[in-house]
């Protein structure tokens, strides 16, 4: 009992904690960050592809947000694709219509997020494909920064980032975390996954989007099995809102999570260290013991029960009850807790590793995630 009680511990351990580590002395050693020439680099032809539904409360925002970015409009086109919207999104997006570059395509009944990809891509006759979402704003320079990187004709994919403010409760601060991840990976191999809301692809490595798996994370891992790297641009920036509620968190991680689930399971082979070296530790550590997490957690509190006895497991046990009982306490919207970091950190933890085993729960049950709603996220 307690060799499984240390093994579970420092898989945790690893998962959160070492794997960072890990990273970092990598990172010492082995360099691949990308060098950009910007005086010889001729700029790309690039379509923004943004998939929306019931978006009426951001969407003029979105739309203003697009005409500030600061790209030839000779090389930029924008392909809107509305996936059934039964709100007065449409009406909103035709008023935009001949100020911007823009193509409008409407679905009258919803068919997923995949779907409403694969139908823009069908408009798209430019290099490079910039995915994003209504809800992330973009910098003005964010698509010159995130297609610079194509310039080395080994990269396939770049990551833009999102930020969200820290004070915006866990997510923010979770954010930041993956963040620090991803920049690490991407100096020295490729990420595991780009941010959903903002990231571009080269058009030749675009394949359909099918339904039920994460299009971002499926984006990265055709980058990779065809052979390019997929990297972060951290000078790519947009800036969203944490979710409006907890309960909106928790269920954006499920969907995101079985999608991601699914997607992983199509490519398995991805995980063949002698084949795809680094970025197969990469997907085993960042995404796979990520995932394992909760179940360890639930062997690592039984396992610590049946060694009460002794003070140390006694000390750990109450560690882990305390931590479980912050998590309850900061859960309801109008608690002091909610606004500290002792109490944002262990309701956020929780709440990810909750949303992890519904996923798991509802993959295994051959369920797959294909209707796309949108997270709701607080005004900034």
């Amino acid at each position: 009992m307690i060799t499984l009680f240390w093994l579970l511990f420092v898989c945790v351990i690893y998962a959160y904690f070492l794997y960072p580590l890990l990273l970092i002395v990598v990172g010492k050693y082995r360099n691949n960050e990308i060098l950009i020439n910007d005086q010889e680099y001729e700029l790309p032809s690039v379509t923004l592809l943004l998939p929306v539904h019931n978006e009426s409360d951001v969407i003029e925002a979105k739309l203003s947000n697009i005409e500030s970015l600061e790209y030839p409009d000779n090389l930029l086109k924008v392909i809107l694709v509305s996936d059934g919207s039964t709100d007065n999104t449409v009406e909103i997006i035709k008023n935009y219509e001949t100020d911007l570059n823009l193509k409008v395509i409407v679905i009258e009944n919803q068919q997923g997020k995949a779907n409403a990809l694969n139908q823009g891509m069908n408009e798209v006759n430019s290099s490079i494909v910039v995915f994003t979402d209504a809800s992330i704003m973009l910098d003005k320079q964010s698509i010159h920064k995130i297609v610079e990187p194509f310039s080395d004709n080994n990269v396939g994919c770049v990551s833009g980032e999102d930020h969200i403010p820290a004070n915006q409760g866990g997510e923010g601060l979770y954010g930041k975390y993956e963040l620090f991840l991803r920049n690490k990976e991407s100096k020295i191999d490729s990420i595991v996954g780009a941010s959903g809301s903002f990231y571009a692809q080269r058009t030749q490595l675009i394949k359909p989007f099918e339904e039920g798996l994460a299009p971002d994370f499926l984006s990265v891992l055709n980058t990779v099995n065809a052979g390019y790297r997929a990297i972060t641009q951290p000078r790519a920036i947009g800036i969203m809102s944490a979710s409006k509620s907890t309960s909106n968190e928790y269920n954006r991680k499920v969907r995101t999570l079985l999608r991601g689930m699914a997607a992983l399971f199509s490519n398995l082979k991805l995980l063949n260290a002698f084949k795809y070296g680094w970025f197969s530790v990469f997907l085993f550590s960042h995404k796979l013991m990520r995932w394992l997490v909760p179940f360890f957690l639930l062997i690592l509190l039984i396992s610590n029960y049946f060694l009460i006895d002794q003070f140390v497991y006694k000390l750990l046990f109450s560690g882990q009850l305390l931590f479980y009982s912050l998590a309850i306490v900061a859960l309801p919207q109008n608690s002091k807790l909610n606004n500290t970091v002792i109490g944002k950190i262990p309701l956020f933890f929780t709440i990810v590793n909750l949303a992890i085993l519904k996923a798991w729960f509802l993959f295994f049950q051959g369920k797959r995630q294909e209707i796309w709603n949108p997270t709701k996220r607080e005004e900034n």
